[in-house]
């Protein structure tokens, strides 16, 4: 189902939600899809809805505020991961959760990084498609997508004129059906400051591609957050989500709801 959520700000936001005869036990599970995708191309078609509901889990997933059927204003001011995580606490407000898990990929795992740094209600993390950079620029790898030039590729009126290296994000813009000048104003707005990665305390998975280059070294991040594990997986940033281990690595974690040791999917995090 599609439902609208409104926002601190007056945005209305669309959020999805799947449930099949959930398990009461296990708190519902709320996804965040990464930049210029939307909630059911990131989650939806790859499977990871279907393989976490197929084990008794109530599923919600945000469009994020620029993306999807959300709306899209084009001020950089009304952007940025650290809005997105106040969206996300007001989803869990109309949950009525008392506790959830929380997985996010790319722009959605810092958005879910910032949301369980600051959120008691998040008692479950998973992370993918982020690694070092998290740590030493302080959320996507800038180093690897330069805002400005993500943004000029994003605006340009002509795709001839669009760098070799940013063609990737004015692509997935366009298959996606985005509204490309919102997703410039959040590239522009994109979040830059220290991440509060000390103040994460519950389990936490990094889930990485071996061949991403925006999740390079993805143990960097793995060691920041106390007791996190890691799980790097085949593929790159856009096709390791496809991955069957991804969404069964994802699932696994998730329903290791007690906090014990790590499942044959991940291993301990060594911070390299």
């Amino acid at each position: 189902m599609t439902h609208e959520l409104r926002t601190h700000d007056g945005l209305t936001l669309r959020y999805h939600s799947w449930s099949r005869e959930p398990v009461a036990a296990l708190p519902p599970v709320v996804l965040l899809h990464g930049f210029a995708a939307h909630a059911r191309l990131n989650w939806e078609g790859p499977g990871v809805v279907e393989a976490l509901v197929s084990r008794g889990r109530e599923v919600y997933a945000l469009d994020a505020r620029g993306h999807g059927g959300s709306d899209g204003p084009h001020d950089p001011a009304r952007y940025g991961e650290a809005l997105m995580a106040r969206d996300v606490r007001g989803l869990i407000d109309r949950i009525g959760a008392d506790r959830v898990h929380l997985a996010g990929y790319s722009m959605g795992a810092v958005v879910a990084l910032l949301t369980a740094a600051g959120d008691s209600r998040v008692s479950r993390l998973v992370v993918g498609g982020i690694g070092a950079g998290a740590v030493e620029v302080g959320g996507l790898d800038t180093r690897a997508m330069p805002p400005e030039l993500v943004s000029a590729a994003l605006t340009a009126d002509d795709p001839a004129d669009v760098p070799g290296s940013a063609r990737g994000f004015r692509a997935l813009a366009e298959a996606s059906g985005a509204d490309r000048f919102a997703l410039a104003a959040q590239i522009r707005a994109v979040h830059r400051g220290a991440l509060p990665l000390e103040r994460i305390s519950v389990p936490t998975l990094v889930l990485a591609g071996q061949d991403d280059p925006l999740a390079v070294r993805p143990g960097v991040l793995a060691g920041a957050i106390a007791g996190a594990e890691l799980a790097v997986l085949p593929g790159d940033h856009l096709t390791v989500v496809r991955e069957p281990g991804f969404a069964g690595a994802l699932t696994a974690f998730l329903a290791r709801d007690s906090g014990g040791g790590a499942g044959a999917e991940t291993a301990k995090a060594s911070g390299a």
